[in-house]
């Protein structure tokens, strides 16, 4: 399993009805997310920074996140949702998000655990 925390900007504008999307997403995008072994996804918002939190379940995170991306109603969800962001200069690469880097985890009782 891979944990992946992500950051963008929420435009203040779009406040709103960026909430209003994430009331009641779309069912077929959450299949989507759940046929790209997504699990335990969550986003949170502090002020107009969204903080999303999601944990990979697959065997192979480059080739799952590319059939999400080729997904049509994916597609048609993010030109709702991609004006609603501002992304963070430095994301280098990234669609949209920017990826953060872990630094410490804490695991179960007795388990050693190093990132």
């Amino acid at each position: 399993m891979k944990r992946i925390a992500q950051t963008i900007r929420l435009r203040p504008e779009h406040r709103e009805r960026y909430l209003e999307l994430h009331s009641a997403v779309w069912p077929g995008v959450e299949a989507a997310l759940h046929r790209a072994n997504v699990r335990n996804f969550g986003i949170f918002l502090h002020g107009d920074v969204l903080f999303g939190y999601l944990e990979y379940h697959g065997d192979d995170f480059e080739a799952d996140m590319a059939v999400l991306e080729a997904d049509p109603e994916t597609q048609e969800w993010w030109k709702l949702t991609d004006p609603c962001q501002e992304p963070w200069p430095d994301r280098g690469e990234a669609r949209q998000w920017l990826e953060m880097t872990e630094i410490w985890h804490l695991g179960p009782p007795g388990e050693d655990v190093t990132v």
